[in-house]
Formats: structure tokens, sequence, C-alpha cells
């Protein structure tokens, strides 16, 4: 939890079981569909400087895609309202990123593009793509150019399934069987929708500038902030959930936060700010937290990180 610069860091349990090695703000971690926060923030980034715009489509931008898609726009994208279907993949198996669409091409959109909130992974692949269409240059050289400013040295969008040291070891607990390590998983197949890996501190520092209002201008960030209720993430952040553009408001009984959640083999995350950008809360656990892996999980998580939401330090 931070407050204008002052961090608190609060723990529990261990980030490696076969050392016993606590887990450490420091250690690297995989932050799963926060990821889609980092890809909106540079869809953002670049519609205030004039390109690609919000309404822009996908037929305008990558008309190599299906043409039953080209109406589909970037803001409907960032909102999941876009109706394109959503794809899978063998966490194992390498991926051409740029390709990952091609799993759903010849799948229908499943409802009028803009008409309701479906929470897909192709959305924030698109949205990646549309971002080299109009810089000519891949998506990793516009989110450097976002996360370097800001001091975000530990945060990378990796291609290969291995970790940098040191990181959090992710678990898969099933029991009674024994906790299986899952923290080496290709990122290819997620890539901008959920390939990113950082560490429990640095999100902090990007929500408080992407929840708050210094990343975008006044009228994107209007965009930006045009909520959906009912639009939950993946899994579900405290609260009462509404969806905006790539990000989502949550109202706890201590007022609001926006911000991400995500959740992939190993890891659940939550980073959300206060909407000024002044408190943020980072909350990171090492196993899955998705209401179809784990029943009752999800539920307990939403009512620790509430609490925590309580307790941000400074005056609420």
């Amino acid at each position: 939890m931070t407050r204008h610069g002052r961090t608190q860091v609060y723990t529990a349990g261990t980030g490696d079981l076969t050392t016993g090695k606590p887990p450490r703000p420091d250690d690297r971690l995989r932050v799963a569909g926060v990821s889609k926060a980092y890809s909106g923030a540079v869809a953002l980034r670049l519609v205030d400087r004039g390109l690609p715009a919000l309404d822009d489509t996908i037929g305008e931008r990558l008309p190599r895609l299906p043409k039953a898609w080209h109406a589909v726009t970037l803001l409907q994208l960032l909102r999941h309202t876009s109706s394109l279907a959503d794809y899978s993949a063998d966490p194992r198996h390498r991926f051409d990123s740029r390709r990952l669409l091609d799993f759903v091409a010849g799948e229908p959109l499943r409802f009028a593009p803009g008409s309701l909130y479906a929470y897909a992974n192709s959305d924030n692949i698109a949205v990646a793509l549309m971002a080299e269409a109009v810089t000519g240059r891949r998506y990793e050289e516009p989110l450097t150019e976002l996360v370097r400013p800001a001091g975000l040295r530990r945060t990378s969008l990796p291609q290969g399934y291995r970790m940098p040291e040191p990181y959090i070891h992710g678990y898969d607990v099933s029991p009674p069987a024994e906790p299986e390590d899952v923290s080496e998983l290709g990122a290819s197949g997620s890539w901008a929708s959920g390939g990113i890996v950082t560490t429990p501190a640095e999100p902090g520092a990007f929500t408080s500038a992407y929840g708050g209002p210094s990343l975008a201008s006044a009228g994107t960030r209007k965009e930006q902030l045009g909520f959906l209720p009912g639009g939950a993430s993946e899994p579900a952040g405290p609260g009462t959930n509404a969806a905006g553009a790539a990000i989502f408001r949550y109202t706890t009984r201590c007022g609001e936060l926006y911000g991400h959640t995500g959740n992939t083999p190993g890891y659940t995350l939550l980073a959300a700010s206060t909407p000024d950008g002044a408190r943020s809360l980072v909350f990171a656990v090492d196993t899955q937290g998705d209401k179809a892996v784990k029943a009752r999980l999800p539920a307990r998580l939403r009512t620790v990180q509430e609490d925590f939401a309580c307790a941000l330090p400074g005056d609420r």
C-alpha cells in the first residue's frame, strides 16, 4: 500500500516452498490480466498523440483480420464490448503472439459490437496489434516507453517460460495433492493480454498514474472512465465492479478504487489506486484465485482485498 511515496508492505507465507524463502516486494511474479491495463495505457497514450482515435476500427487498422470484425472499434476492444470470441492456448507451447487471433478467426461475433460486456483476452491482443499498426513498431517498444520513465525497471513482457531470478514461485494448490510449482509457463500465448512479469512493488506506481489523472488527457480520461455497471474484471475485484476502458471501478465500503485484477496458473493479482492517484494497493497471492478453478477462494480474496482497501494510509 502506498500513499504519496510512503509504502507499507505486508507479507505472509512463503515465496518458495522448496527453500522456505519469504516473498519480497522486489521478487518477480506474473501479473496475468493486470497486463491489460498496460496495453490500455499504451493505447490511450497513443490516442492522446493523435493516432489512433478511439473510434478507429479493426477494418481501418487491421484489415487482414476477418471482415466480420471490421466494424469493431478500439474503444469497444478496451471496454470488452467488442464481441470477439476468446482464444485459449497451451501454456508450454511457444506461440507467435501476433497470430493468436487466428485461433478464433473463424468464429462469429457473439453479439452486436458495443451492445454487451464480455471479458475476452482477444480484445487486448487486438489493442496491441492496433498499436503496432499505427506506430510501425513492435508493441514492446511503446510499452517500454510507458514503463521506463516511471522507473519500472523490473517490468517486462517476456516470450519464453523462464522467470527471471529472484521470483515468487506460483503454485497450483489442489488438496489432497501436494502444491505443484507452475511458475514457469510460456507467456507467448497471453502476450499483451496477460504476459507481463514484474514485482509486487511496481504495479502500485503504474496504477497510481493509470488509475489517477496523470496518464491521459481530460477528454481521453473521460472515455476511459465511462464505466459499465456489472462489468467485472477476472477475477472480480473487491466491492461492486464496473468496467471502463481497460480499467475497472471497485466500489468498496470505504470508497472507490480504479484498477485491474488478473489471474493465471500460480498467481492472482489486484492493482488499484484511489481516483486521484494518491494512494495505491497491490495485492498478490501465489496461487490462482479463479472461480472456475477454486470455487471459494475468490470470495475470500475479495473480502481481504476490501479490508486492505479500507486500511490504505491517510484520511479516507
